[in-house]
């Protein structure tokens, strides 16, 4: 990220040009943290000793509640934290200025020359005297339908913050709620959207390509895996296991994929669809070096599931290579992104024909011809698959 930009000096009543940079001067600044950095620069400039300040923000992102943004003086960037969804049970919460922020205060204000037993119980009000902080503040940030984050200052200055640092500072807070909303509306839109349809086609829909039909025509890599006996393992397991186990899988094979390149692109009961774009040369490597470390990750979910009783989950995956086109599909007012085509098709096939053969991995002669170098491949012979009118050369793939 940008750091933030030099700041020329500016007289210490200026409490009101920060207010109006704040929100006059930000709007070409992507990220709140950059803004948050120069915004406690300028507080300092304006008179007001701002010595360390935080800013805590509810994301409800898939893997996270959310992210604190710490800056202290003499740093050039803020530090950005994310924080897990099980912090509230955490010491480091419980008793803490946001938990009392969060259960409904107002203001949180600790005069932290007191000695530590005067004041309030909290480990990091200990931090902070130990550093030399002598006052610190906390207040909400409202953001629109009742959200409310969160935005600390604190100093070293002797006495603390006067009244006119107070009120200066408080007078920042609506300003700020705004222009953090923004930055975290954005961000919210681009982390939906990665969580939905994947990076890529995220980064296209971010850029305008919302238009039924529009799409483009990649060549890729495609691959299609499949649980083997889902139905016999959901009608036998409470709901939650079964949700436990396809989210187990679904990490095993996930991740690996994002890793070595690919993009994941539907999750299909317990199937997943991914492609790998031939734009990148080493796209197929990369597909079974993904592949080699899914097949990896599965034996290791399949241990842990054993010590608690669970069945092993069998899977198969097809994979071909060709093109597909690759864009918007669906009705007027509800549409998918995702790719289509023949190659899709046979991908489809050869993940249905792996149960049939006893293979795990079965590959197209087309997919084969451009790994083959690389990787030890088993010829399965011709076989005839549906929807394709003649029979079709396979490999077998055991990484």
């Amino acid at each position: 990220m940008d750091a933030p930009r030099n700041i020329d000096p500016v007289p210490a009543d200026s409490d009101n040009a920060v207010v109006h940079w704040l929100t006059n001067e930000t709007r070409d600044q992507r990220f709140i943290d950059n803004i948050f950095a120069e915004l406690c620069v300028r507080l300092q400039h304006a008179g007001i000793p701002v010595k360390r300040a935080t800013l805590h923000l509810l994301i409800y992102h898939p893997q996270w509640l959310g992210a604190r943004i710490i800056w202290a003086d003499g740093m050039r960037e803020a530090e950005i934290n994310r924080v897990d969804y099980d912090v509230r049970e955490r010491s480091e919460y419980i008793g803490s200025p946001a938990n009392e922020i969060h259960d409904g205060a107002t203001e949180v204000r600790e005069n932290l020359e007191r000695a530590s037993q005067l004041g309030r119980k909290h480990a990091l009000y200990d931090e902070m005297r130990a550093k030399g902080l002598t006052d610190y503040v906390a207040w909400p940030l409202y953001h629109t339908l009742g959200k409310r984050h969160i935005v600390t200052f604190a100093t070293d200055c002797p006495g603390g913050f006067d009244d006119a640092h107070i009120a200066g500072l408080k007078k920042l807070l609506p300003v700020l709620a705004l222009v953090s909303e923004i930055r975290m509306k954005n961000r919210l839109a681009r982390t939906l959207l990665e969580t939905y349809v994947g990076s890529h086609a995220g980064e296209l829909i971010l850029a305008g390509a919302t238009r039924r039909g529009s799409g483009t025509t990649v060549r890729a890599a495609i691959m299609i895996c499949d649980l083997r006996e889902f139905t016999k393992i959901s009608d036998n397991w409470p709901r939650d296991d079964v949700i436990d186990l396809l989210n187990g899988y679904f990490d095993a094979m996930s991740e690996p994929i994002v890793r070595h390149g690919g993009e994941i692109l539907k999750f299909i009961g317990d199937g997943l669809l991914a492609i790998f774009p031939l734009s990148q040369p080493s796209a197929c490597a990369n597909l079974l070096r993904a592949v080699t470390d899914a097949r990896q990750a599965m034996i290791a979910l399949n241990e842990a599931n054993g010590k608690t009783g669970r069945a092993p989950l069998n899977y198969g995956i097809g994979i071909h290579v060709g093109d597909v086109m690759y864009g918007n599909i669906g009705s007027r007012t509800r549409l998918d992104f995702t790719v289509i085509g023949p190659a899709v098709n046979m991908a489809s096939r050869l993940e249905a024909l792996t149960k049939q053969l006893g293979r795990t991995v079965l590959l197209s002669k087309a997919f084969a011809e451009l790994a083959k170098n690389e990787f030890d491949l088993e010829r399965v012979g011709e076989h005839p698959v549906r929807g394709f009118s003649e029979p079709i050369e396979l490999f077998a793939y055991h990484g």
